[in-house]
């Protein structure tokens, strides 16, 4: 009996805490929340009321292009006044986009949902996903991060925030139909195809030239001329050590690369190697209001590391603040724009590794 009691006090417990987590799971959290939370639900749970529940939730957000706005925590329990609103706001096309795994996110859930449950309204939100996805696509083969918005930095073709790289792996995995994309009917992988092909030509045509030498890309190209372009204030145009990384790894996913992406590859592979930063480091300290802060110091045997910008004339590293203003050391922003934006990375070595195993199979 005591046994008995101990496990029932124990079950107890358990459930009390998911309860308690659930319901907290259940309320607003960072839109960033969903886009890591999505991809990591195991099979079963999409035949679970609760993947249904969320469902419908992704469902509501679909607006009439076919895409989805960004920065929603799709989760989320919506009062009556939300529902409303949300419904309301189907019809601003302006809001339709790819950035910040918008639009990519939903598809692939919704996808989920459907090879689980087997209902035909997730079925045809993941084609409209996919029409959307081909409809934004320009002639040239870039994608701007919103559509049809037509106006401003968000026409431009972009590469910021993995946006087009995001969209073109989808679309391979669509048009190869891997799960859970096994459905796609075979006109729409047909176009997908096509699109990833166009989208590649993209990536080699917007590659940046230096001195008449291959570098890398810009986060942001303009959709007419395919110079590099500006952002918002602080992103201006630049040699981009942030997003050219994972352009570079889906140019070395490709099977039996041609001699244009080969060439590109060895090009941004010997930029990365020119422009890594050796013993400098990050220091976090706390500042006289008591905030976190950061400072760039010298170190011995660290990792070297890559800005996210680069002047486009001669590869230095720079920062900006929301004046526009190149500066050259960290401490001549502010602080809100000195953290609030990723301004060293170390994912060069990714490119470095991938690299080495590339070559390797370039023969064979």
């Amino acid at each position: 009996m005591k046994r008995i009691s101990i496990f029932c006090l124990t079950l107890f417990s358990l459930l009390n805490v998911f309860a308690q987590e659930h319901s907290i799971y259940k309320e607003k959290q960072p839109y960033k929340s969903w886009v890591r939370m999505a991809p990591k639900f195991d099979d079963a749970f999409f035949k679970t009321p609760e993947a249904l529940r969320i469902a419908n939730n992704v469902l509501l957000y679909q607006q009439t292009t076919g895409g989805w706005p960004k920065n929603i925590y799709m989760p989320a329990e919506l009062s009556q006044q939300e529902l409303e609103d949300v419904l309301s706001e189907k019809k601003d096309v302006n809001e339709s986009t790819i950035d910040n795994n918008a639009t990519s996110t939903e598809i692939r859930y919704l996808a989920r949902v459907y090879q689980a449950t087997g209902i035909e309204k997730y079925k045809n939100a993941v084609l409209e996903g996919i029409r959307y996805i081909l409809k934004a696509q320009y002639p040239n083969g870039g994608w701007p991060q919103f559509w049809p918005r037509n106006t401003g930095y968000y026409t431009h073709i972009t590469y910021n925030d993995n946006a087009m790289v995001n969209v073109m792996e989808l679309a391979r995995e669509a048009y190869e139909k891997k799960a859970p994309y096994t459905f796609i009917p075979d006109n729409l992988c047909d176009s997908m195809r096509t699109a990833f092909n166009k989208g590649i030509e993209c990536i080699l045509k917007t590659q940046v030239k230096q001195n008449g030498k291959l570098t890398v890309w810009c986060a942001q190209h303009d959709e007419h001329t395919l110079a590099p372009a500006k952002a918002r204030a602080y992103e201006l145009p630049s040699l981009s050590g942030q997003e050219s990384d994972e352009i570079v790894l889906l140019l070395m996913s490709i099977p039996h690369p041609s001699k244009e992406i080969i060439k590109a590859v060895e090009a941004a592979v010997d930029w990365f190697k020119a422009t890594q930063i050796n013993g400098l480091k990050k220091e976090y300290f706390t500042d006289s209001d008591g905030k976190k802060d950061f400072r760039m110091v010298s170190c011995r045997n660290c990792e070297p590391l890559w800005a996210r910008f680069y002047t486009l004339e001669n590869n230095r590293p720079f920062v900006c603040d929301r004046d526009g203003v190149k500066k050259f050391n960290i401490s001549e922003i502010g602080y809100e724009r000195r953290n609030g934006y990723k301004w060293y990375n170390n994912d060069g070595l990714k490119v470095f590794k991938k690299y080495e195993q590339w070559k390797k199979g370039l023969g064979k």
